[in-house]
């Protein structure tokens, strides 16, 4: 009896084996085509992964850092903290009585965004202020996170946390199984990320590198606050990208991720250190699943960038033929 127990849990044993040795490999890019971009970044994950390659890279040099409008999300027909920035200022209006007829603001609230925006940055700095200035980085935390909740793209209708791109969504994730810690570096508000890159992109609050305000620390009302002041800190874009990682990070990244000119300093930057390096750009070139643009956009502009990638080889990524899917799947409520 104990012989044929033994033989039957020999054969129960092997035929596990056999189905584990069967198993069919998890895709973990499966929003990607087969084509050369998607190619070239399992061939570069897999030689600085692998302890035999000549190519090897110890796990904590392994920095990826990554654009957020553009990159990892979609920044068309404005970037996503315009929009917020005008919701600000539509329900900060009642307390603003001089608003009806202050420029920028009179433009915001009639809906004429080209108007609101002819006084160029000087314009764009006053509405910044006024809706991100004057209050605690815990208010100020708050009133992103009850609006990244309720608000919806105009031209979508989808909430704007669900117009992240899958792709990019897997390869943040592939990255990271691959010993990658991920950081954004976006010319955005870094007060205005970190309340939810975390739950969108698995991208931790302290891993987040972006443009900020001066604050202030203060007693209120017998509690210690850092106050959001109207000054200008620091513009994590263009050359101020390097900067940004340099100062946060303390290591060059080895691979760096973009889509327009704005982030061509932090291609050139990452790809300028010694050993393997990647450097990716974004390519819009889908108008019918979400919009194709490039050197001449006032959004997203791809020019200097585009012509630096196909002299030094960098990965572009076009969007039609190289992604599956572009927009991540609606959450369920």
């Amino acid at each position: 009896m104990k012989k044929i127990l033994s033989k039957i849990a020999a054969v129960l044993l092997s035929a596990a084996a056999a189905m584990a040795f069967a198993a069919p490999v998890v895709d973990p890019l499966p929003s990607w085509n087969d084509t050369a971009s998607r190619r070239a970044i399992v061939e570069f994950v897999e030689k600085v992964t692998h302890e035999a390659s000549p190519n090897y890279v110890p796990a904590p040099e392994r920095i990826a850092t990554f654009d957020n409008d553009g990159t990892l999300w979609a920044e068309q027909p404005m970037y996503f903290q315009a929009f917020f920035i005008v919701d600000r200022i539509k329900a900060l209006a009642p307390k603003h009585p001089e608003w009806t007829t202050q420029e920028p603001f009179a433009s915001v609230l009639k809906g004429d965004m080209k108007a609101a925006l002819a006084g160029g940055e000087k314009a764009l700095l006053e509405m910044v202020m006024a809706t991100h200035a004057g209050m605690s980085t815990a208010e100020f935390e708050q009133i992103v996170k009850d609006w990244i909740a309720t608000a919806k793209h105009p031209k979508t209708g989808r909430p704007f946390t669900e117009m992240v791109y899958q792709p990019m969504l897997e390869l943040l994730a592939y990255l990271r199984a691959n010993g990658f810690k991920t950081y954004i570096v976006s010319g955005g508000g870094i007060e205005f990320m970190r309340p939810w890159t975390e739950k969108v992109y698995g991208v931790p609050p302290e891993q987040v590198i972006g443009s900020s305000i001066k604050t202030k620390y203060e007693i209120r009302d017998g509690k210690p606050v850092l106050v959001r002041l109207p000054e200008i800190n620091f513009i994590d874009d263009k050359a101020g990208k390097p900067v940004g990682i340099n100062q946060q990070i303390g290591r060059r990244p080895i691979a760096a991720f973009g889509n327009s000119d704005g982030d061509l300093q932090m291609l050139q930057w990452t790809t300028a250190g010694a050993g393997p390096r990647f450097a990716l750009i974004v390519h819009h070139t889908d108008a019918e699943r979400e919009w194709a643009y490039d050197r001449k956009s006032h959004i997203g502009k791809l020019d200097k960038a585009l012509d630096e990638a196909q002299a030094r080889g960098w990965t572009v990524v076009d969007m039609r033929r190289d992604w599956k899917t572009v927009f991540a799947a609606p959450t369920k409520q």
